[in-house]
């Protein structure tokens, strides 16, 4: 695989696969403003002119117009290309890479790094042979789950992609509201990191939902409930919930309306 761009997502990805075992020769970098690969991944400056069975694009978006033409010899009739690329449609891609065996758009997080990432994937043509090898490429960086339909990965972008943000967000909030009501802060932190990895730890291993989990926390007026009482009230939290995603999802749509 050729990675054209390594940056923090697609850093993450390749240090995901590693630790999943995969052999370091299977990678190739091309990325001038990166100084080190991990120990037996090729790192290029430049664009190589050897053929590659999938190009991964992990580049910036607005970096795309003009480094595609450049790309393009790579992407052939023998080539997978896939983008992490945010805001970038399926059309647009394939406008840049006509002559690529298939397209997939792929929205992975941060947590790709530790095999524990959503995998959201897309794309308008994969068969099921070429659906299988990419299968087999995502599968160790966490769950993959295959759109029905384009129209939904701005959503699933702001979900899954930004969703990383919004939850580091959330705990330090929870540690900074614990200081404000008088805990040391360097103490709230510790705890409101080690609260919420073990109740998505916790989450992902249960057969009950996340809400039936949290109402298994609480008691009937005690201390739980008095807490989840203010985050339900007037749905507040779900309004901000909403509100967030779809600002999120509808920045992601903007940019690729700009592309």
């Amino acid at each position: 695989m050729l990675l054209v761009g390594c940056g923090n997502m697609a850093g993450a990805m390749l240090d995901g696969w590693l630790a999943a075992g995969l052999d370091s020769q299977m990678f190739t970098i091309v990325d001038p403003y990166r100084k080190a690969a991990p120990g037996g991944v090729r790192l290029l400056k430049t664009l190589p002119d050897e053929a590659f069975d999938m190009v991964m694009l992990g580049i910036k978006p607005q970096m795309l117009k003009d480094a595609a033409p450049r790309i393009r010899p790579l992407a052939g009739s023998d080539t997978i290309v896939l983008s992490i690329l945010a805001g970038t449609m399926l059309a647009t891609l394939d406008g840049f890479f006509p002559e690529a065996r298939a397209i997939v758009r792929v929205m992975p997080n941060l947590s790709a790094r530790l095999g524990k990432s959503p995998i959201a994937l897309v794309s308008a043509d994969i068969n099921e042979r070429e659906r299988s090898q990419v299968d087999a490429m995502a599968a160790p960086l966490g769950t993959l789950e295959w759109l029905p339909d384009e129209s939904l990965f701005d959503l699933v972008t702001a979900l899954a992609g930004s969703g990383p943000g919004f939850v580091y967000r959330f705990i330090d909030a929870l540690a900074a509201a614990a200081a404000t009501l008088g805990l040391p802060r360097e103490q709230a932190d510790r705890l409101a990191l080690a609260t919420v990895n073990g109740s998505a730890q916790l989450a992902a291993e249960s057969a009950h939902s996340p809400a039936d989990l949290a109402r298994q926390v609480a008691s009937p007026g005690g201390v739980t409930q008095a807490g989840l009482d203010t985050l339900d009230d007037d749905d507040a939290l779900l309004r901000l919930m909403t509100r967030t995603l779809a600002n999120a999802r509808d920045r992601s749509a903007q940019m690729a309306r700009d592309m």
